[in-house]
Parts: C-alpha cells; structure tokens; sequence
C-alpha cells in the first residue's frame, strides 16, 4: 500500500523497483515504467489474454455476480453442460498423468526424447494406455453422454463405445482460461495417425486455440517475441531448454 494506492512492480515488464500503481478511488492501473494502463477489465484482458466478454464474465465471477446472456437454442446447451464437460477433462488429464508414471515404455519415449519429468508434470503430459476401454476404469459412467461430447469416448453407429486415445502420449490442450478444453496425443511406435487431437467440441474449436499460449503468455510477455513452431513436442522441448515463448 502506497498512501490512498497499491505499488508493486509491474506484471507487463520486468523491473526491480515498484513503478506500477493501481488506483481503487480512480479505478485505473498505470506503469511508470511501460505506460501500461487501464482499468480492471482492461487489466484482466491483458494479462490473462482474454476478449472483452471473457474479462467481463471473470471479473463477474470473481465478485459473485452473473453476467446474463442472450442465448440462441444451441449457445444455451454449450452453455449448461460447459462446466461438466471441463471437470470431464480435469479427470481424465489426471488419469492419464497417473498411467504414464505406470508405463516403463511411455516414460522412456519422453526421456529418448531429452524431456525431463518436471517440464512434463509443468504441461500435464500424460499417457493413454493401449486397450478400447480403459477409461471405463477412471469414470464410474462409461455411458454418460460426456464422455462422448468432450470427445474422450467414440461411439460407433451399433452404440458401441471405445476409447478415442490408445497407446499415445497425451498432450492436454489448455485454453486462454487455464481450462484444458483438448488433447494432443502423439502414437509412440510407427502408425497412422501419428498425432491425433480431439475434434471440434462444445469445449475445443482447434482453430481458436493454440497449444502451449497458456503458459507461454508471461515468458511471451517478458521476451517481447513469440517462436511459433508445428508440434507439442518442439514446443516442449524448447521449453526444456529454457526458450519458453
């Protein structure tokens, strides 16, 4: 606290001295520094990479309010299940997690590979084990409609279901909001196709995301650069060895 503000050193450059300022009375932020300025809506758009509506909805949340929406039939229903469908990924991510510290081989790929298990647990990477099923052992319903909807489980034209991920090394996709809304999952022998990713889902739209932005956006920041590169791997590879935009 700084007499009627808030000082601290700035989120948008890298400095040692306090030169940002954060004004309640006023409602603003400024940098001395940077010119970086605005108010909280701007603020949480900035840095978070967020758009106008997401900031809006965030803040909203944050102070226990709703934003009401003008919803269309099928805006309404992506709307209702979004949250169920977001904690669907979180468990299988970690179910996933929990098999690759399972697979001598899996585990050996990525050290062939030069990564290391701290920058794997930092990107969540995972293993999906051979088999059509396995993820009836991780969810107590391997009929919910979820499963299908997120784009986890494949069911076939007679109602008979299997999982989409067999034997692949799994890449959570995360969206600007820190959701995981996709996967990437990368065969580990030869095969067809050697990546496979999620399809278009209530939660993932693969032409609004970008694998890796989440967590690149503060080294993004920091660089004043961005290296924009084909595959998970390069993307964590570099990041193993300390080039993190």
């Amino acid at each position: 606290k700084a007499g009627s503000n808030y000082q601290a050193c700035c989120p948008f450059h890298t400095e040692k001295t306090p030169s940002f300022t954060v004004s309640p009375g006023k409602q603003f932020y400024h940098c001395f520094g940077c010119g970086a300025h605005g108010s909280a809506i701007g603020f949480v758009m900035e840095y978070r990479g967020l758009n106008f509506v997401e900031a809006v909805k965030e803040l909203a949340a944050s102070a226990g309010m709703t934003v009401p929406e003008i919803r269309t039939p099928g805006s309404h229903a992506q709307s209702k299940e979004g949250p169920d469908l977001y904690a669907v990924m979180q468990e299988a991510t970690r179910y996933y997690r929990e098999e690759l510290k399972k697979s001598e081989r899996a585990i050996a790929y990525l050290k062939r590979r030069g990564l290391s298990g701290q920058i794997a647990a930092h990107y969540g990477i995972g293993y999906a084990p051979a088999g059509w099923q396995n993820l009836e052992g991780a969810f107590s319903d391997y009929q919910s409609a979820a499963l299908v909807e997120t784009g986890l489980v494949v069911q076939g034209d007679d109602g008979r279901r299997y999982d989409r991920f067999r034997d692949r090394i799994m890449f959570p996709i995360v969206n600007q909001r820190g959701m995981i809304a996709g996967f990437g999952g990368r065969i580990l022998d030869q095969g067809e196709p050697k990546y496979l990713n999620s399809p278009e889902t209530p939660l993932f739209e693969k032409g609004r995301e970008v694998y890796g932005l989440y967590q690149a956006r503060r080294p993004i920041r920091d660089a004043g650069r961005v290296l924009v590169v084909e595959g998970y791997m390069d993307v964590v590879a570099l990041a193993q060895h300390g080039i993190e935009y």
